[in-house]
């Protein structure tokens, strides 16, 4: 222990001593030029790195859109007329999904499907898992000669850049998504593209999907434009306008949703401006016909559809709407609107042109955009028992099946 003392004090006498402390400070000195030349190497390695990187950029072909910009040496498609109806188009769908794909799905649902692409360019596929929904969007591109694109939504998307990309700072380039591929293919083209948005509401809707929702309301197709960069470059692809992509006509979007619960409900905004494939069971297998893909151009489906919708819809049935309008708004306080009159005046032709009845769309389209509103009302049995009368008067007995399922599953649930 005295050993151990006497050695500390040697110690600290020394520390005391003038020249430790130069010494000390020499030292620290030392350590500080190092550490500063060591930053000073880092930084130099890191500027070399993004150097080589601004430079690969630069020398693939000076344009921060890449895929969009080699899509401008592409030549345009436009399909050639076909000797065609949209009720042999909705035929040949069907059998074709049967015949070449193992698919099944009952004609209405076909026809469901067609009518309403002429209504609006989204379209929700809702129902059961396993029933065929994004096997049918994927059936539809393949019978049109141009495979439909795959986009499983993700659930943290919350903008329209989770669709579309966004521009990397780092790169100096754009990320692009293959969505934006296929809308800037689509400007110019001539064919029917179709986009699926798997499992569409794992993510809210009204949150990524907003601006497509707002510009699909924009009467005129030339006037739609989302923008995709805040400015223009002079090698930025010939299709952008101002740093913009116009979201074209000749694209749809089919949503598939399942309801359970692991997603968000779908908002009436985004119901209201969609038409709706309800799949609640798998069809009957049946024996199809040998049938080949048929590369209708959207310039002819257009034309198929403003034909169809140029006969109308019957002035009987008008006006039994008409009735039927009143008693609800009457009675349940809901009117149907004039966006829901606007896409009946559309859907009821066309889908009659693909060879269905005008009742049995009337039923589809109430069932899915009027008679889904009374969720939000009290409703009982013996309502559903008195609008059942009422559809029964209207219509006649046993044309309204959907809307009468739909009357009685309110009562069941209220």
């Amino acid at each position: 222990m005295i050993l151990l003392l006497a050695s500390w004090n040697d110690i600290w006498s020394l520390i005391r001593q003038p020249v430790f402390a130069i010494v000390y400070i020499a030292v620290m000195v030392l350590l500080m030029l190092l550490i500063v030349i060591m930053s000073m190497l880092d930084e130099r390695r890191f500027n070399n790195v993004t150097a080589r990187l601004e430079q690969n950029s630069t020398d693939d072909d000076g344009s921060r859109f890449g895929m969009l910009k080699s899509l401008d040496e592409q030549p345009k498609l436009a399909p050639p007329p076909l000797e065609i109806t949209l009720e042999r188009f909705c035929n040949g769908l069907r059998s074709y999904a049967a015949d070449e794909l193992g698919l099944y799905y009952e004609i209405a649902s076909v026809r469901e499907l067609v009518a309403g692409m002429a209504v609006s360019n989204f379209i929700i596929l809702q129902g059961m898992s396993g029933t065929g929904k994004t096997s049918l969007a994927f059936a539809l591109g393949e019978f049109l000669s141009n495979p439909s694109l795959i986009v499983p939504v993700q659930p943290m998307w919350k903008e329209r850049s989770d669709l579309l990309g966004y521009y990397n700072e780092f790169t100096k380039k754009f990320n692009e998504t293959r969505l934006l591929q296929k809308m800037y293919e689509a400007n110019g083209d001539g064919r029917i593209f179709v986009t699926v948005l798997d499992e569409l509401n794992i993510a809210r809707v009204e949150y990524y999907f907003a601006e497509f929702l707002s510009l699909m309301e924009i009467p005129n197709p030339e006037s739609r434009y989302l923008e995709i960069v805040s400015d223009q470059r002079d090698d930025d692809p010939v299709r952008l306008k101002n740093g913009c992509i116009r979201l074209p006509e000749n694209i749809w979007f089919l949503g598939t949703a399942n309801n359970d619960d692991s997603t968000f409900a779908i908002s009436d905004k985004v119901y209201d401006r969609a038409m709706v494939l309800d799949f609640d069971s798998k069809a009957e297998p049946f024996k199809a016909e040998k049938t080949t893909p048929v590369p209708l151009s959207y310039a002819q489906l257009r034309q198929l559809s403003e034909e169809a919708m140029r006969r109308g819809v019957e002035d009987a049935t008008m006006k039994r709407l008409s009735a039927l309008d009143e008693y609800l708004s009457r009675r349940y306080k809901i009117s149907f609107g004039n966006r829901i009159m606007k896409q009946i005046g559309k859907y009821l032709p066309v889908y009659v042109a693909c060879g269905g009845t005008e009742l049995d769309a009337l039923d589809d389209i109430l069932s899915k955009k009027v008679f889904r509103k009374l969720e939000t009302v009290s409703f009982k049995g013996k309502d559903a028992e008195e609008l059942t009368e009422k559809l029964k008067a209207l219509f006649g007995a046993g044309t309204m099946k959907k809307c009468e399922a739909c009357a009685a599953k309110l009562a069941r649930n209220g």
